[in-house]
């Protein structure tokens, strides 16, 4: 058989199969939805954050905390105070780099995980959807 015939093949098993997309995921951080009240920021949206990342919106909070290096606070109606101005753009960020590190796997790139409590500062990153595990440092 020829190259050439051998590529005709091909494009002939091909033809009839549909194209494949690109992404799959339907997974999209959320925004910070925030407003600045005097010399705080509110987080509105921490609770539908915390649902998205399957985390608590205590250990979110916990993770802003240690990276603004200001104290946190979360009311009755959950939301998110933090003890000082920060625009919205800003915390979107953290949000963003809290998901990468903490709840996206790194070897599907599937929000499947969970985080389980190794000791001496260290979480293990279970991906329930791959069984992939390593380990990430505390917040």
């Amino acid at each position: 058989m020829s190259d050439e015939e051998y590529m005709k093949l091909l494009d002939r098993a091909f033809e009839g199969k549909p194209a494949l997309a690109a992404s799959t995921s339907d997974f999209v951080i959320p925004n910070v939805d925030s407003f600045v009240q005097g010399n705080k920021t509110i987080i509105k949206n921490i609770a539908a954050i915390a649902d998205k990342a399957r985390r608590k919106p205590e250990e979110i909070g916990r993770y802003i905390s240690k990276e603004l290096s200001v104290p946190i606070s979360i009311d009755e109606q959950k939301r998110l105070t933090v003890n000082s101005k920060f625009n919205a753009p800003d915390l979107d960020k953290i949000i963003k780099r809290y998901f990468s590190t903490y709840v996206i796997c790194k070897e599907c790139s599937k929000p499947d995980t969970r985080l389980d409590s190794s000791g001496r500062g260290m979480f293990t990153l279970v991906c329930e959807a791959c069984g992939a595990h390593y380990k990430v440092k505390s917040y």
